[in-house]
């Protein structure tokens, strides 16, 4: 059998699936089905444009993942981004998530996160420059 690799800048959905179901098949004989259960919430204006949403997914170990969150630049201030990350954080409570976590660098929304409630549990100093990239959780 010839195998060969090859450079991709992005994955297909079905690539991506592919990648997920491998991942999912292998670590079911270990840890039972992790289940994944993608949650979006997206905030458009009166055009359809896409002016900010929230991203992520749970699984059946009871956590939310955040994989992002953003808000357009005129919007940020104005409580969207907290009406976004309590309606996932809603919708993830009622499928059971006990716990949420995310990643996020100092530079972006690190003290946004921490004034929900997160916490840092995880920090690389000087990760890009000056900033940190920060790992954080919050008890659902």
């Amino acid at each position: 059998m010839e195998l060969r690799i090859i450079h991709k800048n992005k994955l297909s959905d079905k690539e991506q699936h592919t990648l997920w179901d491998g991942i999912e098949n292998s670590t079911q004989a270990k840890v039972g089905d992790t289940g994944r259960h993608e949650l979006v919430f997206l905030l458009y204006n009166e055009n359809d444009e896409i002016m900010g949403g929230v991203q992520g997914n749970y699984d059946n170990f009871s956590w939310l993942w955040i994989d992002s969150l953003w808000i357009c630049e005129r919007l940020r201030g104005q409580g969207f981004g907290i009406k976004l990350l309590n309606k996932i954080e809603s919708v993830a409570r009622k499928n059971g998530c006990k716990n949420s976590h995310l990643t996020s660098f100092s530079y972006q929304a690190s003290d946004f996160y921490i004034k929900q409630g997160y916490e840092v549990f995880g920090e690389i100093k000087n990760y890009n420059k000056e900033h940190s990239r920060c790992w954080l959780r919050k008890q659902l």
